[in-house]
């Protein structure tokens, strides 16, 4: 199967540099082996690697299917927030992987949903990726949508080029706010240094947008809320670190040493997720209760 990727905003980068931050489970190198391949095709013809795109730009990229794995479905407990016949919307939690990457290879929210849906999901992101439209982080919980069928998945899709899915995630970060809420416009890429991190001061930066509002203050830690205008990889836990309030428990972008035991990643979860029925084309919200260790959190610095 095949991922297709339109340049919006990328006029001059770099082909493989542009896939790079696109496809976050896939290395530069890797991509660049599918470039000299001609598994990768701009506008139906193959390209070189240092290819600049052009705006309206269309990338083919077509990973062998000699590479994939046999992905085995796995008796893993869901928790379904709504569920049809087009979409199932799942409460993740923490710890759980989306989809099969190096070193998880099986206990991923795929291996579950083969389980639960069997031949009942999407294959337009093939054999690693069936039925996934969006991620979160392993160590982010809440709401995330899977298509069951190619037509509620390339509705999905289009949402998301637009930019018109209601996401809204909670947090809890280091610091005070003097304001009650603000807006972060700052462009996300891939750390000029480090490659598994991103940074708002990449040279190829994708516009990123995020709004927030202080739901609670504790002194030195605020609970907020994080509304996704844009949707780039890691960036409520890039925003909030760029501006000096990095997530609590995030050690990527945050303090090395987590001030509160018994914390796995970063205090982040996807609360809310709203979109357009691709079947209907109603409009549906789904919410996803807090987790336990978050409350507990949220407890413990009400306590303070």
């Amino acid at each position: 199967m095949s991922e297709f990727f339109t340049v919006e905003n990328e006029e001059g980068d770099r082909i493989d540099r542009y896939l790079a931050e696109e496809l976050a489970d896939r290395s530069r190198s890797y991509i660049q082996k599918l470039i000299k391949d001609n598994h990768i095709l701009v506008n139906n013809k193959p390209v070189k690697a240092n290819y600049r795109l052009s705006c309206g730009d269309m990338i083919e990229v077509s990973v062998p299917s000699a590479k994939d794995l046999d992905i085995l479905p796995e008796d893993i407990p869901l928790d379904i927030l709504y569920e049809d016949a087009d979409i199932i919307v799942i409460n993740k939690p923490k710890q759980m992987v989306v989809h099969p990457a190096p070193g998880h290879y099986c206990g991923t929210l795929v291996n579950a949903l083969m389980f639960h849906c069997g031949q009942e999901l999407s294959g337009i992101n093939g054999m690693m990726r069936p039925g996934i439209v969006h991620r979160i982080d392993m160590d982010t919980t809440g709401a995330l949508i899977v298509c069951k069928n190619d037509v509620a998945h390339q509705s999905l899709s289009e949402q998301l080029k637009e930019h018109s899915i209601r996401r809204i995630y909670e947090a809890i970060v280091h610091g005070g706010f003097k304001e009650g809420s603000g807006t972060i416009d700052a462009p996300i890429g891939r750390h000029p240094t480090d490659r598994k991190k991103m940074s708002t001061h990449a040279k190829n930066g994708r516009r990123a947008v995020t709004h927030y509002k202080v739901l609670e203050r504790f002194g030195e830690y605020s609970y907020i809320q994080c509304e996704l205008e844009t949707g780039r990889t890691h960036q409520i836990r890039v925003h909030m670190s760029s501006i000096g309030h990095p997530l609590v428990g995030d050690m990527v972008y945050g303090p090395r040493k987590c001030p509160f035991s018994g914390l796995q990643g970063q205090t982040l979860h996807a609360k809310t997720l709203g979109i357009m029925h691709p079947r209907t084309g109603e409009y549906l919200e789904v919410e996803a209760p807090l987790p336990q260790y978050f409350v507990g959190l949220l407890d413990r610095l009400r306590d303070i």
